[in-house]
Order: structure tokens, then C-alpha cells, then sequence
């Protein structure tokens, strides 16, 4: 992280820089760990989710601190962290290791995101700014993730069995702050929308 004090640079329009490399490789990373954890490969795969989880750290300090933060950056580092939610909870359900209604609870609330999103777009606007509760519910989500992966390793030993229980209740709580963050964007994109359509209505004099 950028040290206290200093300002984030404002986004600009280009694609090609460091950090957008970074975030695009993060994205090619995630079909691998969910192909690994689809094969109970857990060690490998999180080998790859630690070098993935610092490559995220890592580009946001270079975009900090080189003044390139861009537009297209701030749209791959929510994309590549929905991704890696999805995509790792879809193979942990694939080999059994989560319930399937886990999966669709965590779709669901995506879809209804891409849908706002692109509704939003309609009238101009970009992404909402990240709140606080999603990053919560993000990370909590993670966090599960890796505990379900780490009490996959050997199941049959106890304290292992025990993570894997005290893991789910994790992404239970992840998944209810994950939704609750949906309804805090929704709320602000109808606002904008709503405002969006009311400015329009009195520069046409409707």
C-alpha cells in the first residue's frame, strides 16, 4: 500500500501499462487454480493463489506510486477477484467439497452486479466505487476459500475436518455480506439513475 498521506493518482485512459499486465496475468491464473482444486490438487493450487494474491498487492503499489492508475485497472481488479470467487467456489463444488446452492448464491449475486452494471452504462455511468462491506464479504470469501483448500488436503486427519466445517460457516457469513454489499450498489444505482433520468427530463422540459 501507498504510504499514509499520500494521494491516489487519477485514473487515466490508457491500457498499456504495468499494472493492467499484471491484472490480465492474475485473470489467465484463475482457470489454473480452479483446475487444480477441481483436481484435488490443493498444494499446487495454493501455491498459485499466494503468487496470484501478491501479484494483486503488487500492481496496485506500482500503479500508486508510478502514477498509472488507469481506467481499464480499475475494471480488471474487480473483475479478476469475482472471477476467482466464482471460478474457485465452482471447483470446490465440482469435487464435492461445498454444497452446489453455495455456487448459486454467489452467481446470482454477480449476474444481478453485471446486469446494474451495464444499466448504469447505459446513462454514462462507470463502475460504483467499492464499499467497504464488499471488500469485507470479498475477503471473507477468500479466506474460506483457502480454508476449504487447506482441509481438503487431508480430510481424514480431525483438525482438518474441523477447518473444513468452521470454513463453510466462514462462507456462509461471506456470502451474507457478499449480498449485502449487492444491495448497498443497487441502492446507489437506482439513486443514480433515478437522478440521471430526472436531469434529463428537465433539460428536454418533460
Amino acid at each position: 500500500m501507498a504510504a499514509e498521506g499520500k494521494y491516489s493518482p487519477e485514473p487515466r485512459d490508457v491500457i498499456l501499462t504495468i499494472p493492467n499486465l499484471i491484472s490480465a496475468l492474475r485473470i489467465i491464473s484463475i482457470p489454473v487454480i480452479a483446475w487444480l482444486i477441481a483436481r484435488h490438487d490443493m498444494v499446487w493450487a495454493l501455491v498459485v493463489l499466494a503468487v496470484s494474491s501478491a501479484s494483486d498487492g503488487l500492481d496496485g503499489l506500482i500503479a500508486r506510486n508510478f502514477n498509472q492508475v488507469s481506467k481499464l485497472g480499475q475494471i480488471l481488479d474487480p473483475i479478476a477477484d469475482r472471477l476467482l470467487i466464482i471460478c474457485s467456489i465452482l471447483a470446490l463444488a465440482v469435487c464435492g467439497v461445498v454444497p452446489w446452492w453455495m455456487l448459486v448464491l454467489v452467481a446470482l449475486r454477480d449476474i444481478v452486479m453485471g446486469i446494474l452494471t451495464l444499466v448504469l452504462a447505459q446513462h454514462d455511468y462507470g463502475p460504483l466505487p467499492v464499499h467497504f462491506v464488499g471488500k469485507t464479504g470479498t475477503a471473507v470469501l477468500l479466506i474460506s476459500i483457502i480454508g476449504l483448500m487447506v482441509a481438503d488436503i487431508r480430510r481424514s486427519f480431525i483438525p482438518l475436518d474441523i477447518l473444513h466445517y468452521g470454513a463453510i460457516a466462514c462462507a456462509i457469513w461471506g456470502i451474507g455480506l457478499y449480498w449485502l454489499a449487492g444491495v448497498i450498489y443497487l441502492r446507489q444505482g437506482v439513486t443514480l439513475i433515478r437522478a440521471d433520468r430526472l436531469a434529463r427530463r428537465r433539460a428536454t422540459g418533460r
